[in-house]
Order: structure tokens, then C-alpha cells, then sequence
């Protein structure tokens, strides 16, 4: 009998979305949907979970769709705890070696490309662990921003609680239930460092510092430009936080923005290191 769907909206067939769960039977759910999505968009599909992967794939096999796939070798399966021995502390720019490889083999067997659902809670459980994750999601999301894959990344807030669970979800540009009220993400519309959504607040007031550290954004000729036509708000507390990224990382910070009021906070405050430009 099929797994009841979880609610939400469907993910877009190219994208990197940030999962939140409390129950195994929602991120279950909400991986069939996910995948089956890209086997209908004629993907290879990679399901990464934490068990056995015989167990596993009766998860998938329980869900028409995803059967199919199987039955025609469109579909894998991974045990997380079989990849990652207890403690991992992933390797940012490997691991982005690991799934451009992926990428390349489905391209080259006739796959249009490569979609993969994991819950990879047990990589998460520790400060070094999220560091390196983040770092990760970070770089994985610029890859993914020019090639044909796509990913949904589960967390078990249940087990890894909220504050953990929205670190990550802001390096993301998309999360089901995530928490943050921002995104700085890598699908970026012209080739800037990072992409910034949302909204920088109060809420972001700890989580947005950390967040551009984690990202360690590319500087080119001493510049480091953001695409923030995505940005509903920000304050002058986070502004000087990116000041204060500016000055730490020797280069001048440039926020693309269609808002008009950061160029004054920018302005009356004297903000070294900092330059707005004015979106369209």
C-alpha cells in the first residue's frame, strides 16, 4: 500500500530543497514525491537514508513510481550509515566531486540528469559536522545552479532540534518548514558570488554572520558581489555585519538590491567596505 503523500507544494524539477521533519513516514513521503518527480523528467534518481538498503528500497518499492523505476534501473539506493562511518566530518569540495561524478555517469547513460533525496541527519550531529555541511550545501548549490542536478536535503528536527536544522536551511534557496528567514544560496542570476533572499531582521541577527562565513564567498579583483534582488528587508545591525565580513576578508562587499534603503543606511552610517547598487 502506498505511503500516504505529505502536504506542500511539489519541488521544481531542478532545484535544492531544505526538508525539516519530525516523522520518518513525512520524509518518506516526501522523497518518493521527489524523485518521482524526476523519473517522470527522465532523471537518474538517488534515495540516501539511514538503514539498510534493503529496507530501503522497500520503502521506494512501496510507491508505484519509484517501483517502476526500479524495475527499469533508474533508481538507487544508498545506506548513509554504509557511506559515512559515526562522526563523518564531510569534505565540502569532495563531496561536490563526488555528485558531479554521479551527474556525469547519468548524462552519460542516457539520463537527462541526477535528482537525489537524503535524510542526512547523521551527518549533522555535531558543530564541526554542521560547519562542514553548510560549507558544503553551500558550494553543492553553485554546482548545481549549471548543471543538471537537483537535490532535497532532509533534517530530523526532532533529533538535531529547530536552531541546527535552520543553519542549514538558509544555505539552501528553497526549504519545506526550514525556519530562516533568509536564503544565501549560489543559484545566482548573473554570475555573482551568492544569491541573498528573504529577509534580515532580528531574526537573523546570530545566523546571518555565521551563515556568510560558512559560505566563504568567492571575491574577484577584491570585490564580492551579491545578488540580493531576492531581499524583502534589511537592517542596519545586519549591514554592519556585512561590513564586518568586508573588513575581516580584505574585499569590498557589493549588495545588488532593488531596495532603496540600504544605500542610505550604507550612506549615514559609513560603512567601510561596503558598496549598494541600485537593481533594476
Amino acid at each position: 500500500m502506498p505511503t500516504e503523500r505529505a502536504d506542500g507544494p511539489p519541488a521544481r524539477v531542478r532545484d535544492h530543497v531544505c526538508l525539516s521533519f519530525r516523522a520518518r513516514g513525512e520524509f518518506v513521503a516526501h522523497a518518493q514525491d521527489f524523485l518521482a518527480e524526476g523519473l517522470t523528467a527522465g532523471a537518474r534518481v538517488l534515495y540516501v537514508a539511514r538503514g539498510d538498503e534493503a529496507v530501503l528500497t522497500g520503502q521506494l518499492r512501496a510507491d508505484e513510481r519509484c517501483d517502476q523505476g526500479l524495475e527499469r534501473g533508474a533508481v538507487q539506493v544508498a545506506s548513509v550509515d554504509a557511506a559515512y562511518p559515526s562522526g563523518t566530518v564531510v569534505d565540502p569540495a569532495g563531496q561536490v566531486e563526488h555528485y558531479a561524478a554521479a551527474t556525469s555517469e547519468a548524462l552519460a547513460a542516457g539520463f537527462t540528469g541526477l535528482r537525489v533525496a537524503a535524510d542526512v541527519t547523521s551527518l549533522v550531529r555535531t558543530p564541526a559536522q554542521v560547519d562542514a555541511f553548510a560549507r558544503y550545501q553551500h558550494l553543492v548549490d553553485h554546482y548545481m545552479a549549471g548543471h543538471p542536478m537537483s537535490a532535497m536535503c532532509a533534517y530530523d528536527a526532532g533529533e538535531l532540534g529547530d536552531e541546527v536544522v535552520t543553519q542549514l536551511a538558509c544555505m539552501h534557496p528553497a526549504a519545506h518548514a526550514g525556519g530562516s528567514p533568509f536564503h544565501l544560496h549560489g543559484h545566482t542570476a548573473d554570475g555573482s558570488a551568492a544569491a541573498l533572499d528573504g529577509e534580515l531582521g532580528p531574526e537573523s541577527r546570530r545566523l546571518w554572520p555565521q551563515a556568510l562565513e560558512r559560505a566563504g564567498l568567492r571575491s574577484e579583483d577584491g570585490t564580492t558581489t551579491i545578488d540580493a534582488t531576492g531581499l524583502d528587508f534589511v537592517d542596519h545591525r545586519s549591514l554592519m555585519a556585512l561590513a564586518g565580513y568586508a573588513e575581516r576578508h580584505a574585499t569590498t562587499v557589493v549588495l545588488r538590491t532593488r531596495l532603496s534603503t540600504p544605500a542610505r543606511i550604507v550612506e549615514l552610517l559609513e560603512l567601510p567596505g561596503v558598496r549598494v547598487e541600485r537593481a533594476a
